[in-house]
């Protein structure tokens, strides 16, 4: 179950990093003189439809009780005779922080409605009804966390290989190495 959790967490921050990347940043909009559209509430409710839909943000449900943990353990290590009160602060500190939670929801609409219409967040969020839709927003998470794992593996195994190849060659040219 923790796994699942760290998937969607990574599928969900991947798909966000993707979605920030992949745009423009808001300095350099108006750099080249356009000019930010305010987002309208019908922009804005087709963009959590669409999340929700894509089931995008479960993966965030997360950081919260994730960093309460590793603060706990942070603190408990140093002080293990406060386990007790150091556990019921994170806790009471994270319950508080948890009412902060519709920053992020609000941010993550935000970047979605500046890089989808109206309509296309309807066609996503239509699209992830569907049975298919539906596996994907299951599945999306765990395949984008083992998509980067296999990135990673693939670049490792070519950079060895890449390393002796170069090397072999600049020996074979008569430099010395």
């Amino acid at each position: 179950m923790r796994c699942l959790n760290w998937c969607r967490t990574a599928g969900a921050a991947l798909a966000i990093g993707l979605l920030v990347a992949g745009a423009p940043s808001v300095q350099a909009q108006s750099q080249q003189g356009e000019q930010e559209e305010a987002l309208t509430p019908q922009h804005l409710k087709a963009a959590r439809r669409a999340i929700d839909a894509a089931q995008v943000s479960e993966g965030f449900d997360q950081i919260l009780p994730t960093l309460a943990e590793q603060t706990q353990t942070l603190f408990t290590r140093s002080y293990p005779s406060l386990t007790a009160q150091i556990e019921e602060t994170t806790t009471q500190v994270a319950l508080e922080m948890a009412q902060r939670r519709p920053q992020l929801d609000r941010t993550v609409e935000e970047i979605w409605a500046r890089r989808f219409s109206a309509d296309e967040l309807n066609e996503i969020a239509d699209f992830y009804q569907t049975p298919t839709g539906e596996k994907l927003a299951r599945l999306g998470p765990s395949i984008s966390a083992l998509s980067i794992g296999a990135s990673k593996q693939w670049a490792d195994a070519i950079s060895t290989e890449m390393v002796e190849e170069v090397r072999k060659r600049l020996k074979a040219q008569g430099l010395p190495l």
